[in-house]
């Protein structure tokens, strides 16, 4: 498939630079038979009782540094792999001006990283020098990283979903940033299942595809954990309905392998027999990334349509935009 069918032309003004208030009143883009225009907080109505809705339950760890090099330049520094180890990868900038083994400081004149070769794709590798793990490193000197295209200030934890928890994350699973607590009770009220996994989320993922054809992306890998309830809820369920792309991936990855727990480089583009997704509730992707190569997986040419129809009745695109409900054709 070519790169270029993942194209479509998003005005810059379809862009949300701020969440909506309270969370559950975006708009949702309901994609059955007929095209529905409802609000998140309708979603306990829209779905059925047996279904099992699975949230990616990761947080965003305060991934971003605001560092020196020994000679006072100024070295941002976003780390793309938050974890338990001294070792991660980041993304520099500027990079070009960081050579191998250059040492990094904070504010204080400390010596806090140490910055390895560059990878093809621009990567490097960051070591920790003063704490024991790239967490506790972030924890103390990081700050929440917000898309590059959100232009204005916003409050770290309304890039948060109200339920995560272990911050292994650069990124917000961002189709969850909808959900309410008063969603969440509708659903369990409604008989319908909540379930968790955990996906750490790279910034890669939000990195438009280069590659001409879509074979030639190389995907990147991210870490995953489903807890084993979660994957027996998902084998009894009437239908999966998973809340992002994350939660997909992760969902499919366990299919494809056999394992709960581990590594997923899989990269779900047109041709992808979904094992374990049904529906998937999620944002409005930008053109050409791997998000919106796996909503044509599930959707096939259909996205093209809906991408038209939510434009021309002015929905809201990006992390902080509005919704659609798909089922897989």
């Amino acid at each position: 498939m070519r790169t270029r069918e993942l194209d479509y032309l998003l005005p810059p003004e379809a862009v949300a630079q701020e969440p909506v208030e309270p969370r559950h009143d975006a708009r949702l883009l309901v994609a059955g038979p007929d095209v529905a225009h409802r609000r998140v907080r309708d979603l306990p109505e829209l779905l059925r009782p047996g279904d099992a809705v699975v949230l990616n339950e990761t947080r965003v760890a305060p991934a971003r540094l605001q560092l020196r090099k020994p000679t006072g330049g100024r070295v941002e520094v976003l780390v793309t792999t938050p974890g338990p180890e001294a070792v991660a990868e980041a993304l520099l900038r500027p990079s070009r001006r960081v050579p191998p083994e250059s040492v990094l400081r904070d504010a204080g004149g400390r010596d806090v990283l140490m910055v390895g070769a560059a990878a093809p794709d621009g990567r490097r590798e960051v070591k920790t020098l003063a704490h024991g793990s790239i967490d506790a490193l972030l924890d103390e000197l990081g700050e929440v990283p917000l898309p590059p295209y959100i232009g204005r200030p916003v409050a770290p934890e309304r890039y948060q979903t109200i339920y995560a928890r272990h911050p292994t994350s650069a990124a917000a699973p961002t189709a969850g940033l909808h959900l309410s607590e008063q969603v969440l009770a509708g659903l369990a009220a409604a008989g319908i299942s909540v379930v968790r996994l955990d996906l750490g989320i790279s910034v890669a993922t939000f990195r438009p595809v280069t590659a001409e054809r879509l074979e030639d992306h190389v995907m990147h890998s991210e870490r995953y954990e489903i807890p084993a309830d979660t994957w027996a809820a998902c084998r009894q369920a009437r239908r999966v309905v998973a809340v992002g792309t994350t939660a997909v991936r992760a969902l499919e990855t366990a299919a494809a392998t056999g394992s709960l727990a581990g590594s997923s480089d899989l990269f779900i583009r047109p041709g992808h027999r979904f094992a374990v997704t049904d529906v998937l509730l999620t944002n409005f992707h930008m053109p050409r990334s791997t998000l919106l190569s796996l909503l044509s997986a599930l959707v096939g040419e259909r996205w093209r349509r809906l991408y038209e129809t939510a434009l021309a009745e002015g929905y809201r695109f990006g992390s902080f935009g509005d919704a659609m409900l798909v089922g897989r054709c």
